[in-house]
């Protein structure tokens, strides 16, 4: 045992002594998706050693955007879809042609484990799934769902690597799932390795992305560096909406109170309070400011010349902007996002084929969900029908006409059972989070204004998501919605990163946040004292 430790801290020092030389730190992302975090840690100066993601269209994505910059004489073996249950670093290094010891090769470690079987909605459909199997105990049938456990092969890859510090993202739910706070657990297990470690939630919109996504953050700092484990500060002032302090109630429920208000004792959880924006600081980005030069797309018009067909969709098709020059701070970040710039157009700006909708997206206000819309529709349709058949004989004389008619005008789905399953963006306000349910349907965001009379597009979801809009996305309109709803903020993993830098003591560098966006930045200390671990002990 002793020495295994004696090794482990030699790898570390050696990996102090590297970063303090000036050379840049090296990272790798599990669980990678399409490159969220992947993005965001890149462009604050950390270089990519190599990922890990199973879905083949995002894997695609991620070689698409990264492999030339990515570690290994191997770049096509950045492309590949890998299975981390069945993967270990020595297999994934060899692979890229990545040579010396494997725990020498990493200095942040990085991932958010799938968080379908975490979230709500996700244990209601395994349980729906179990129901339907006719098992008999459905409602821990989320328990043994697999991606519940890959949690655990993200501890195996820190074993093996031996990062200096380390991210985890998940859904909110991961701290009360199955009455059990996931969360802390993970934390316990790092600190057996030899991590400090604090977890708190992040709200997208408290660091400038248009969208008021809620996420779980866990770092972890190695305790030969003697540091404290920082969060970013927030950059933007956004109020959230009423329905998020329920959402987050029911997260934190198994937090101990005197935890949440920040009264952590000698042996305490390593949760720590969420750090709540300035009211002084910069408003949150709106929908309007985060979409303006990107061409409108008139959904109507677009319908009646027969140019919009169902069909596939080609995302690479190329569109120029509204104005040779960006608009608004957020345009500019997104068309000058260094190594993911755009000129004079982009990509992605493709919408949904919703022929029966478009007349009922014009008529929606901002901010309607799906049971005042199926009300509106109810009522207008039997309108329609009094005013274009005003009598009874009128009605009998056209019945196969009216049958067309009112098809045309009736919504498919239960508004009781489906209460949020549309709703139309605000223009002044940030979006809803945006998911990976994104691949199936959009009407989670239809476009606020109503003259366009559509569901955003996937440059718009990506632009929403932070991602810029020189960024390429894999595959057909579907799994590039189903990426960009899945992935991280990178704005938000950039803002991270950037305080991670410190915490690992790297130099600092010019902040895309203040050279674009022009804010003020900074980083909090939201830890209680400098050996975090003594305050996690069990």
């Amino acid at each position: 045992m002793g020495g295994c430790s004696v090794a482990r801290s030699e790898v570390i020092v050696r990996k102090i002594a590297r970063l303090k030389s000036g050379q840049p730190p090296r990272f790798m992302d599990l669980f990678a998706g399409c490159g969220g975090i992947s993005l965001g840690f890149a462009t604050a100066g950390f270089e990519l050693v190599a990922s890990v993601e199973f879905d083949a269209w995002a894997a695609a994505s991620h070689g698409a955007n990264f492999a030339g910059i990515s570690h290994g004489s191997n770049r096509e073996a950045h492309f590949k879809a890998r299975d981390i249950t069945k993967e270990d670093p020595a297999s994934i290094f060899k692979d890229l042609g990545i040579g010396g010891p494997v725990d020498d090769q990493v200095d942040v470690l990085v991932g958010g484990p799938p968080c379908q079987a975490f979230a709500r909605v996700g244990r209601a459909k395994l349980r729906a799934e179990a129901h339907r199997r006719e098992e008999d105990d459905a409602d821990i049938a989320f328990l043994v769902d697999g991606r519940v456990n890959l949690w655990q092969r993200y501890l195996h890859y820190v074993r093996q690597t031996r990062p200096l510090a380390l991210l985890m993202e998940n859904v909110p739910d991961i701290l009360n799932h199955g009455g059990k706070n996931v969360a802390e657990t993970i934390a316990e297990k790092l600190q057996k390795e030899g991590y400090v470690v604090r977890y708190t939630l992040l709200n997208a919109s408290w660091f400038g992305v248009p969208q008021t996504r809620e996420r779980m953050f866990l770092i972890g700092v190695h305790e030969d560096l003697d540091q404290d484990v920082l969060f970013p500060s927030p950059t933007h002032f956004s109020v959230l909406p009423s329905g998020y302090e329920g959402t987050r109630a029911a997260a934190r429920k198994l937090i101990p109170q005197f935890v949440i208000e920040g009264m952590q004792a000698e042996h305490s959880h390593c949760w720590i309070s969420d750090p709540s924006p300035d009211d002084d600081l910069p408003p949150a980005t709106t929908a309007s400011q985060a979409l303006a030069d990107l061409p409108p797309i008139y959904a109507l018009d677009l319908l009646d010349k027969k140019l919009i067909v169902r069909g596939r969709k080609d995302p690479a098709e190329r569109v120029e902007y509204t104005s040779p020059d960006p608009t608004t701070a957020w345009s500019r970040l997104m068309r000058q996002w260094p190594g993911f710039g755009a000129s004079n157009s982009t990509t992605g700006h493709v919408i949904r084929y919703l022929p029966r909708d478009y007349k009922i997206f014009k008529l929606m206000k901002e901010g309607w969900q799906y049971p005042e819309v199926w009300q509106f529709v109810e009522k207008k349709r039997d309108q329609l029908i009094n005013k274009q058949w005003p009598d009874e004989d009128d009605r009998l004389a056209h019945t196969a006409e009216i049958q067309k008619f009112m098809k045309s005008w009736t919504l498919p789905y239960d508004p009781g059972k489906f209460p949020n399953k549309w709703w139309k963006l605000y223009r002044d306000k940030p979006v809803r989070t945006l998911l990976a349910h994104l691949g199936k349907d959009s009407y989670s965001h239809i476009h606020f204004d109503s003259k366009q009379a559509r569901t955003i597009s996937v440059r718009e979801a990506a632009r929403l998501q932070s991602f810029p809009d020189g960024f390429a996305f894999s595959g057909s309109m579907n799994p590039a919605f189903k990426q960009i709803g899945n992935a991280v903020p990178p704005l938000v993993a950039y803002s991270i990163a950037i305080t991670m830098r410190s915490m690992i003591g790297c130099q600092p560098m010019n902040d895309i946040r203040r050279e674009l966006l022009g804010l003020n930045t900074g980083t909090q200390l939201t830890t209680a004292g400098r050996r975090g671990a003594e305050l996690c002990a069990f």
